[in-house]
């Protein structure tokens, strides 16, 4: 391992060798000694301890997996292994697709519910995985392009089930459990392959929540909601606060406002992104053992643990930047489209995102996106009026972006801006940027629904604003 050092490190190294001029060589060579044997010892003994310990509970091949697959099921999945053995057994050695999907079950989702719940004048969350799926995700690790992406499919996705016919995706699950689920978002995204499953239940996002200590989120606005036939009750104020287990879950749970479940999804990935940004550090692998104790009777996964290690080893690794979060394109059904309301996949969109981000072969040749054609949502952050936003809409429209709107603000105030590649189209994201000059592209979908790029102004824009109107 490297260890760099800032110059200002370096620079406070500099005074302290100047003034330890006074002190004999002898005796700072001697303590120097010292202090580094302890450092390496220190080393020595935490990598040993972690190592140890995960090593430890790596014993068995899959001891989270819960499920009892069939031959045929288990063919679904690439059975090769994904992470090397020995000295390696932290790293991947080639690119990764994993599908997690949280559950959400209720009594009657299972053919034997737990006695405790058969008297009770409600329906309480039970932990099992026979249910619908609630969240639904297709992940890449790919130690190629050392970037991690995230595919969010809306659990009322409209698509063709082996055997069942169409249905929304979440039944997949139901019906077939894991292997058909792969199966079914398999075909959706044209073909992509699937080599694991995760599958957690609602009770142990909580617990794991809280293992990891919590989470510190903006929430985007007031969120109440009560039902008492689940004992659901959602009370979370707007503003940035640190969310226990119990209250990440009302965020993520809370689905009653315009965009529904497109809005959840929105939601999760702030959560996972602040989830990351948080708990992806070394400190946080060496404490695997410990979570996975906490969380192991709710999830089931044909991961091994040595696996589930070097997926964490290399989101460790992974640099911020390169954390991807789309979502699968498409549109809402309307009103009396269909006999229930769906998410309806656009074929186009997805091939073109699956051969950008997941490596697919594409018929559509890969070109960058017109400036004039895009749609280029404004988020204003800043609490000011519409003015202010006047002269970064004339700047894009010289560069020839044209279809510009003003959207609904972003609640969160930004000191940074951020330019968010809502369709997945990181370049143009990465031209709007280098016209404006300021601003941080995010590969993510929280922006603005109908936009191919979302630019939610931050308090950078405020500090540009006056050269903006300097250069016009």
């Amino acid at each position: 391992m490297t260890i760099q050092r800032s110059s200002a490190e370096e620079n406070q190294s500099g005074k302290a060798s100047k003034s330890s001029k006074r002190i004999p060589l002898s005796h700072n060579s001697k303590s120097g000694r010292w202090l580094w044997f302890w450092v390496g010892m220190s080393g020595i003994a935490m990598v040993s301890a972690t190592a140890g310990a995960l090593l430890a509970v790596s014993l068995t091949s899959t001891p989270l997996q819960q499920a009892q697959l069939s031959p045929k099921d288990e063919a679904v999945f690439d059975g090769d292994r994904i992470s090397g053995g020995g000295l390696r057994f932290s790293e991947l050695t080639r690119p990764v697709n994993l599908l997690v999907m949280g559950m959400s079950v209720l009594p009657p989702d299972v053919q034997n519910p737990p006695e405790e719940t058969k008297n009770l004048r409600y329906l309480p969350q039970v932990n099992s995985f026979d249910g619908l799926a609630d969240v639904m995700l297709l992940v890449k690790f790919d130690p190629e392009t050392k970037k991690i992406v995230m595919l969010s499919v809306p659990r009322d996705t409209r698509t063709e089930i082996e055997g069942y016919g169409v249905k929304k995706i979440n039944s997949a699950n139901v019906e077939g459990g894991p292997a058909l689920t792969a199966r079914t978002v398999s075909n959706l995204l044209g073909g992509a392959g699937i080599d694991r499953y995760v599958r957690i239940n609602v009770l142990g996002v909580a617990k794991l929540i809280d293992a990891l200590g919590g989470v510190t989120i903006y929430v985007p606005k007031d969120m109440k909601y009560q039902d008492d036939s689940q004992h659901l009750y959602i009370n979370l104020k707007a503003g940035k606060q640190h969310l226990n287990g119990e209250q990440t879950l009302q965020l993520l749970r809370f689905r009653h406002d315009e965009l529904g479940d497109i809005g959840r999804i929105q939601r999760q990935q702030m959560v996972m992104r602040a989830l990351m940004d948080q708990t992806l550090n070394p400190a946080t692998v060496a404490q695997l053992p410990k979570v996975l104790d906490v969380v192991k009777d709710h999830i089931d996964t044909n991961l091994t643990i040595e696996e589930l290690v070097a997926l964490m080893g290399f989101g460790v690794r992974t640099n911020r930047s390169n954390m991807q979060m789309l979502m699968l394109p498409g549109r809402f059904s309307d009103k009396n489209e269909f006999d229930a309301s769906y998410w309806l996949p656009n074929k186009d969109g997805i091939a073109k995102l699956m051969a950008q981000h997941f490596g697919l072969e594409s018929d559509q040749e890969e070109q960058m996106a017109d400036p004039g054609s895009l749609r280029v949502a404004i988020q204003d952050s800043t609490g000011g009026d519409r003015s202010n936003l006047r002269p970064l809409i004339r700047a894009l429209e010289k560069s020839g972006y044209r279809n510009i709107y003003v959207a609904k603000a972003w609640g969160e105030p930004l000191e940074v801006t951020h330019i968010v590649a809502q369709q997945g189209d990181g370049d143009s994201a990465e031209s709007i940027r280098d016209t404006l000059g300021f601003g941080e592209v995010r590969v993510e979908s929280t922006g603005n629904l109908g936009s191919d790029i979302s630019i939610q102004v931050g308090q950078d824009w405020l500090q540009q604003k006056s050269i903006l109107e300097e250069s016009k």
